[in-house]
């Protein structure tokens, strides 16, 4: 599975020449060491790059001109250490392409009450300097993500951290491609939206193909091939029988090999990394893909079911979005299926009738074979388990007809009460910030589907600034939403992004 690129991002600092040259080199220095304690501070997940100190016009559009041209450079991090006038940023910023984040630092953590003199103040004017600059990149109406505070604390680098991942989801949407495998379910609304829209907004390119095409491609695996994979599953998996004949079953689960490598095969030779699927349209397939989905999507594929290709994007590029972090707890496609309305216990139970990722499993993860109404094909192979407790976030991109959405719900995993023996699906259970009740009335009143695409590892904030970056509007459901104000937010919103 394609991972992301060796990615970096480009230090820039802001000054000007008025102060001579030994300003500059101050300038200079403070800047790499900044950039060089950064580094080697273990926060960042991606290495900053230091460039030369901007104080030309020229120079400004000549780097950011090279950033937009370097495939490696994900984003540019830009601070005024003096006051660097800010017209000279125009053309620069005008010609930029990639995320930006505007650090409002300074060098120096305290005032040298003792020492400080003219020449001092002169040199070390960032709270001059970043007004200056980020009046311009507001005037000219440039998405950016403001961070203020002192560049060593640790809650500031985690910030930068935390946006470089955002950055990398900005990046790497424009390389999403979603293999449609047949079409959406018949007279499903939430399913659809405009593919080219899309591509327009979020790069993404969805293409169809008929089943049989794929189909061909599993029919063609080799049985060796075949067989070792499913050493792969009884060595990994736990082996859930409850019954049935061993031999029949592991044929059942040979199926979901086959599956699993066919489609892995067709979706890197025509070099897609999202996919969905359709119970209605299963072709020559003798199974509903279960298990291989599971295992696709633990490879860093995006999936949607029910031909849902907006939330396999959405799972592709929340995956990508993770995966330059240390020990992700998870990132899946889900969907809301029932509730518990005990008082005290409230919470929405998540599943699907197969294809969820077992990247957010806790504990044993097992191997069942068992019917599947849906589909009329033979029973299919899926991974079983319970998922992690813990913070967590759902998302679920709309499309209202004239404009995307994004719902952002902050929620709550928790364990089910009981065990459920004769559920034969991997489940979540979790409740809606701040409660079910007005959680679920905001997600509703929203227009959020019953598809999610699902992260213990992203925030919020993450996934806003994502939206940001598109052009799209962001909706939060989280510990402080009020439906009397959530209602007003989202007739703003009609206004704002119509």
């Amino acid at each position: 599975m394609q991972t992301v690129k060796n990615y970096k991002f480009w230090f820039c600092t802001g000054s000007q020449d008025l102060y001579g040259n030994e300003c500059l080199g101050h300038v200079e220095d403070h800047s790499k060491k900044m950039v060089e304690i950064l580094n080697q501070s273990g926060v960042l997940p991606y290495e900053i790059v230091w460039k030369p100190i901007l104080i030309t016009n020229e120079l400004i559009r000549k780097t950011f001109h090279e950033a937009n041209e370097d495939a490696e450079c994900a984003g540019v991090i830009t601070w005024m250490h003096t006051f660097s006038p800010a017209k000279s940023w125009i053309l620069g910023l005008q010609e930029f392409r990639k995320p930006l984040l505007h650090l409002h630092t300074q060098f120096n953590r305290e005032i040298p009450y003792d020492t400080i003199d003219m020449n001092f103040m002169n040199e070390n004017q960032s709270a001059h300097g970043d007004r200056e600059y980020g009046h311009i990149v507001t005037r000219m109406g440039i998405e950016r993500k403001v961070i203020a505070g002192y560049w060593n604390d640790k809650d500031v680098q985690e910030r930068i951290a935390s946006w470089m991942i955002t950055a990398i989801g900005i990046i790497e949407s424009r390389h999403i491609r979603v293999c449609r495998v047949a079409d959406n379910m018949r007279n499903v609304a939430v399913t659809e939206g405009d593919k080219v829209e899309a591509q327009i907004k979020f790069g993404w390119e969805i293409d169809a193909y008929p089943v049989n095409e794929i189909a061909e491609y599993v029919e063609g695996v080799p049985q060796n091939e075949i067989n070792a994979l499913v050493e792969e599953y009884y060595s990994k998996y736990d082996i859930l029988l409850e019954g049935r004949d061993p031999g029949e079953f592991k044929k059942h689960v040979a199926v979901q090999a086959a599956i699993e490598i066919g489609f892995e095969q067709f979706l890197e030779e025509k070099n897609y990394q999202a996919l969905v699927t359709h119970f209605g349209d299963l072709g020559a397939l003798k199974q509903l893909p279960g298990l291989a989905i599971q295992r696709l999507m633990e490879k860093g594929y995006g999936f949607g079911a029910e031909g849902d290709w907006k939330t396999a994007a959405m799972v592709r590029l929340m995956k990508i979005m993770t995966s330059g972090m240390k020990n992700p707890k998870g990132t899946s496609f889900m969907e809301d299926y029932t509730y518990n309305l005990v008082p005290g216990k409230e919470g929405i139970l998540q599943s699907h009738m197969l294809e969820v990722c077992p990247t957010i499993a806790d504990g044993p993860v097992g191997i069942k074979v068992c019917p599947l109404s849906m589909g009329n094909r033979e029973d299919p192979a899926r991974l079983v388990y319970t998922s992690k407790s813990g913070a967590a976030i759902a998302t679920s991109l709309i499309d209202l007809g004239n404009r995307f959405r994004l719902i952002i719900n902050d929620v709550e995993c928790k364990k089910v009460e009981k065990a459920m023996p004769k559920l034969p699906v991997a489940t979540a259970f979790w409740t809606p910030q701040p409660n079910l009740q007005t959680g679920a009335e905001a997600w509703i009143l929203a227009g959020g589907a019953h598809h999610t695409a699902f992260s213990y590892d992203l925030t919020a904030e993450q996934m806003g600034d994502w939206a940001a970056a598109m052009g799209i509007e962001a909706v939060y459901i989280d510990k402080d939403t009020r439906i009397r104000e959530f209602k007003k937010e989202l007739q703003l919103g009609n206004i704002v992004y119509r």
